[in-house]
């Protein structure tokens, strides 16, 4: 305690330290981020450390500690009565991002634990969470002791994170939306894996994405904050890979809640789009492989499509549908979610191919649509959001239906209708194909 305390009458020198680019000891960032959850360290003696940080940066050992301390800032779970690998998979965040809805239950039924806690939308990508809630009755709020039940009984649960843990992660990561200190790697890396080394797991996926849809927009910024993430989490003593991945079309057909569920749903069947399935069944087989299910991806590949196949998978979430409080009969007619009545179709207005589907513009379409929210509070329509009916490298014709936009109120589709067909270009000449995933990454 005294060593806790004689830290912390330093704050401004450990500040100044850092502004000028120095080293914090592992004691100094613990004692930081004590203090800031004890009240000992103001919120802008923290916001000043994280614009330090911002410009000077954290090394992987100081990374480590600074997502270590916040870990520790709450509960830490531990799942160790259970046999089976634990392993979980995180996105950085996409436009159409439903791949967490059908990866869970395909390596679940392969035999691996998956306790996968996400998060909600904001702004133009969406959440898992609020995809889920758009099935019937679907509750994501379990407690910890429901959490756990459910993993001993079914091996998957998909829920929210819980209030207790890496609290110091909400509370900093508050500061850092108000003082322009969001986009430091140490940051963003401590941030993500403070939650998720709190979960109890043994091993972690990440999937890093990159493009104008995504929150790295170059592909050598993704490349330092993947590295970031396996290199920190493994020295925190978990198994961790990333992929890379193109975030410069949406996943998929479609944004927005219900109809980004349906479509997840239409894998586990057996079908939905193509690059949907690609990413997921690479997803599911690196962690297949980081489970010690599988030795080579080729074998893993095998037990994924055997999963789907079987219809194991297909069991697996129906199961966790109905333990979770849904209606299990929406797993197997994806059809039956309610989707907004107010609808527009968007056309082709001359003949070529799709050279690009802004994700971006449509993420922020599908929002204004009802589909998303720009504050934390806002309330969101889960039938609301867009229904794109052409992929990049399609061929069309004058007229040819190239989008549906769904909302509650006629009034918010004309501005909507407007910048999403400024968000599909096309051109006389086919693009070439772009490959979902770019790299993978280990440590």
């Amino acid at each position: 305690m005294a060593g806790t305390k004689r830290h912390l009458l330093a704050v401004p020198e450990l500040i100044a330290r850092k502004r000028e680019g120095n080293r914090l000891s592992d004691k100094d960032i613990q004692a930081l981020i004590a203090g800031f959850m004890n009240g000992s360290v103001a919120d802008y003696q923290m916001s000043a450390l994280a614009m330090a940080i911002y410009f000077r940066g954290l090394d992987f050992d100081e990374t480590v500690a600074m997502t270590l301390a916040m870990r520790d800032s709450g509960t830490v779970l531990s799942l160790d009565e259970l046999d089976a690998p634990k392993v979980d998979k995180h996105s950085t965040g996409g436009v159409g991002d439903k791949v967490s809805i059908c990866l869970a239950p395909i390596v679940a039924a392969c035999g691996v634990t998956v306790p996968m806690m996400s998060g909600r939308g904001l702004g133009h990508t969406g959440g898992t969470l609020d995809k889920l809630e758009a099935i019937p009755g679907f509750r994501v709020d379990l407690s910890v002791r429901e959490f756990r039940a459910q993993l001993r009984k079914i091996g998957c649960a998909l829920i929210g994170q819980t209030g207790d843990l890496a609290p110091a992660d909400k509370r900093l990561y508050a500061l850092r939306d108000v003082t322009g200190t969001v986009e430091s790697i140490p940051l963003i890396t401590s941030s993500i894996l403070s939650k998720k080394l709190a979960e109890g797991i043994d091993a972690l996926v990440l999937d890093v994405k990159v493009g104008r849809g995504a929150f790295m927009k170059t592909e050598p910024d993704a490349r330092d904050l993947a590295r970031s993430l396996v290199r920190v989490g493994t020295l925190a003593g978990k198994r961790v890979s990333a992929l890379l991945t193109d975030m410069n079309s949406p996943i998929g057909y479609t944004i927005g809640n219900a109809l980004e569920t349906s479509e997840a749903l239409e894998i586990l069947h057996g079908e939905g789009p193509d690059d949907l399935r690609h990413l997921t069944y690479e997803l599911a087989v690196e962690m297949l492989r980081a489970a010690g299910i599988a030795q080579t991806k080729a074998r893993a590949l095998r037990r994924v499509e055997l999963a789907v196949s079987s219809g194991d998978a297909l069991q697996k979430m129906r199961q966790i549908v109905g333990a979770q409080g849904g209606d299990p009969a929406v797993v197997d007619a994806p059809d039956r979610l309610a989707l907004a009545r107010r609808r527009s179709t968007i056309r082709a207005t001359k003949a070529g191919y799709v050279t690009e589907l802004d994700p971006l513009e449509l993420g922020h379409t599908s929002m204004s649509l009802g589909a998303g929210r720009s504050r934390s509070e806002d309330a969101v329509d889960w039938g609301a959001g867009i229904r794109l009916r052409v992929k990049r490298g399609d061929e069309v014709r004058e007229g040819d239906p190239l989008a549906t936009l769904y909302a509650s109120r006629s009034a918010l589709l004309e501005p909507a209708a407007d910048r999403a067909a400024s968000a599909i270009r096309i051109a006389k000449r086919r693009p070439a194909p772009r490959d979902r995933i770019i790299a993978t990454i280990r440590r």
